[in-house]
């Protein structure tokens, strides 16, 4: 069992000094407990998370910088600076930065399942190609969507 300590994660640092490369944007973990994770994501223009769901974690994001949409259980919508996204557990979801500019966000899921083992999976791919990204995914609890017809 992953349990908190007291202290402080530094501005622009991950825990433990780790920064991962997931799909083209910078995600930096910032807290782990069994019982949620979190980490600052920099979205460069035009990178996305293809739209998923992960069936038992519900996921948010707290926007600091930019604007992200979001494709949210068959509705398009988007998100600014002091937006709370919410994502619950089942529901299917993308993240798409379409701005033109940097998007920065705090994410957080509950429970913490096994995704940072994912993150690590992906971050340590040579490249990070959709027919190895999809079923390593699907092992660690997050189920991609088949692209529109």
């Amino acid at each position: 069992m992953r349990s908190e300590t007291a202290g402080i994660t530094p501005a622009n640092t991950g825990m433990d000094g780790i920064v991962w490369n997931i799909l083209g944007q910078i995600y930096v973990p910032k807290t782990l407990t069994d019982h949620s994770f979190s980490w600052h994501a920099t979205f460069p223009p035009d990178t996305f998370v293809p739209p998923h769901s992960h069936p038992e974690q519900d996921e948010y994001l707290y926007i600091l910088e930019g604007r992200l949409d979001f494709w949210l259980d068959g509705e398009e919508t988007s998100a600014t600076p002091g937006d709370t996204v919410r994502l619950p557990m089942g529901k299917p979801h993308g993240i798409f930065n379409k701005s033109g500019q940097t998007a920065k966000c705090l994410f957080w899921v509950s429970p913490t399942g096994i995704l940072p083992d994912l993150f690590w999976g992906i971050h340590n791919m040579t490249e990070q190609k959709p027919e190895d990204i999809v079923p390593l995914s699907a092992r660690h609890g997050v189920f991609f969507l088949p692209p529109p017809a």
